[in-house]
């Protein structure tokens, strides 16, 4: 009897920790997490703060981006032309990947253990096809 509270208070225990990482909860909340992460990029971009967005970027695509560019990652992001981008206009989440629509752009973000970061910018859908991304990881 005592194994079975004691199993019981754990697992209550474990769902309040997963709960309180960054990006986590119901939907709702990893849809305005997501959303806030996505706005941060685009208002880095819009600054011109290079820097700031490759921070915003997931580890791959920004691996990526260097590779691609053969540059720094802020050096980098001052030769993309991506598109002007303000507002939101959906967010659709699918687990621990939300696609986060905005006025003049789409992104593609996923949930890591520091929160939410930018795996695809500059995307743009193609009929019967994947989204064509101006930057994206491997």
């Amino acid at each position: 009897m005592t194994l079975h509270r004691t199993a019981g208070r754990t697992t209550a225990v474990l769902a309040a920790a997963v709960l309180a990482v960054p990006g986590c909860g119901g939907p709702a909340a990893r849809q305005d997490a997501a959303a806030a992460a996505g706005t941060a990029f685009e208002a880095a971009i819009a600054a011109g703060d290079h820097v700031r967005a490759c921070v915003l970027l997931a580890p791959q695509t920004r691996t990526q981006l260097e590779r691609d560019e053969q540059k720094t990652c802020p050096a980098a992001f001052a030769s993309q032309q991506l598109p002007k981008a303000s507002g939101i206009d959906r967010v659709e989440t699918y687990g621990r990947q939300v696609l986060v629509r905005m006025a003049g752009d789409t992104l593609f973000l996923s949930l890591f253990t520091g929160g939410w970061k930018v795996v695809a910018a500059g995307c743009t859908p193609r009929p019967d096809q994947p989204y064509d991304c101006l930057i994206k990881g491997a």
